[in-house]
């Protein structure tokens, strides 16, 4: 109820933004990503082909605003930007001369209006799984959220592997939709770098926006030859006797998808360094312990922004959730750079370490406010001390 009201506020604010900068969505030809896990992927893969090609385009995502060629910080922790700092994107971006631009687009965005007076071109749900559930109550009213979107944009692409796709459906009313699934394999070559299913599937939504704005296959293959994933979207930052990886999984469809392929490419142990956000969706906790449990060797159990929430709690919920397995090994470290740094000081020829949850992200809150935190640069130093 009280979270309604302030959407009324939002709104407010949304259209006040709009009305400041002139509407400036209507000079541009705006693809819309949203999803549990794969958005930040898909919405750079889209920008990328499509400037490669030579598209002028801008890409607005959770990681970065790219507007010209031209990056800008979108700050810590974020969803999709405030509306007048949205607007002042999509602004420039006209101002510069581009004509495209791909908007990551979240739930917490749709249901705030963050992104009212935006008329979408295309608008792309890549899956929809168990988050945010702290803030929407329950999945069903999540799938909704998420649906507007497609709702709102001249035509829709939607996974239709996904498990939400028959509660889409329900609430969808847009007649313009465009499905991808993976009987596309046989339609599109992914390159070799693109690991796992799950990168397949970004692909497969990619290439049908690019389809739809007018790129060949050729075109499309081509480009996706040179993409560089996201900062932290399963980032190899290390390659000898063994492997370190950082991506931002932090769900249990996430796992779902990132684990197993981990797995099939590790020789040694796979190693698994996680936690789960403070006073965010609880009921994923013991759903991600239970996944992790059927695939990683070694699990260390830490903080990822407890906040308020005492992080010994969040941990042993997650452990509460998982599978005995022999040979399972789970620790708990509360502190995450002494994690990283015993995940790293263990780690033997053939393993595979992976620190999943925080990737990109600038900060930790352990209940004192934003820290400075670079998940990056805790581990080279782990590295350091290591060799």
């Amino acid at each position: 109820m009280w979270q309604s009201i302030k959407n009324i506020y939002h709104l407010f604010v949304a259209v006040a933004a709009c009305v400041w900068y002139g509407f400036p969505g209507r000079k541009l030809t705006i693809i819309g990503v949203t999803g549990t896990d794969g958005k930040t992927t898909t919405a750079s893969l889209i920008y990328h082909i499509l400037k490669t090609n030579g598209y002028p385009v801008s890409l607005v995502s959770t990681v970065s605003a790219v507007i010209h060629g031209k990056s800008y910080d979108t700050g810590f922790h974020v969803t999709n930007p405030a509306p007048f700092a949205l607007q002042r994107f999509l602004a420039k971006a006209v101002k510069m001369g581009d004509k495209y631009l791909v908007l990551e687009v979240t739930s917490h965005g749709i249901d705030q209006k963050r992104v009212w007076g935006i008329p979408f071109a295309l608008a792309v749900l890549t899956n929809i799984s168990h988050e945010h559930l702290d803030y929407h109550k329950t999945y069903e009213k999540y799938v909704a959220t998420k649906t507007r979107l497609l709702n709102m944009a001249k035509k829709a692409i939607i996974n239709q592997d996904d498990v939400s796709y028959a509660l889409v459906q329900k609430y969808l009313t847009n007649k313009h939709v465009l499905l991808y699934s993976s009987d596309m394999s046989q339609d599109i070559i992914i390159p070799k770098h693109f690991l796992g299913t799950y990168n397949a599937y970004n692909a497969y939504a990619a290439f049908l926006v690019c389809k739809e704005l007018g790129l060949t296959n050729r075109q499309i293959e081509n480009a996706m030859q040179s993409f560089i994933f996201p900062k932290g979207r399963g980032e190899i930052v290390y390659k000898n006797d063994f492997t370190v990886m950082v991506d931002f999984a932090h769900t249990p469809h996430s796992f779902g998808v990132l684990l197993p392929a981990l797995k099939k490419q590790t020789k040694g142990r796979l190693i698994h360094v996680f936690g789960s956000a403070g006073l965010r969706d609880e009921t994923k906790r013991p759903m991600m312990g239970k996944v992790a449990s059927e695939y990683d060797d070694v699990v260390i159990l830490t903080s990822e922004d407890p906040r308020s929430e005492k992080p010994e709690d969040i941990i042993d919920a997650i452990e509460k959730g998982m599978k005995k397995k022999k040979g399972l090994e789970v620790m708990q470290i509360v502190d995450r750079k002494k994690a990283i740094e015993k995940a790293i000081s263990m780690a033997r020829k053939g393993d595979f370490v992976v620190a999943t949850g925080k990737a990109h992200e600038q900060s930790m809150n352990y209940g004192k406010g934003e820290e400075s935190w670079d998940e990056f640069e805790v581990i080279q130093n782990a590295l350091k001390r290591r060799s």
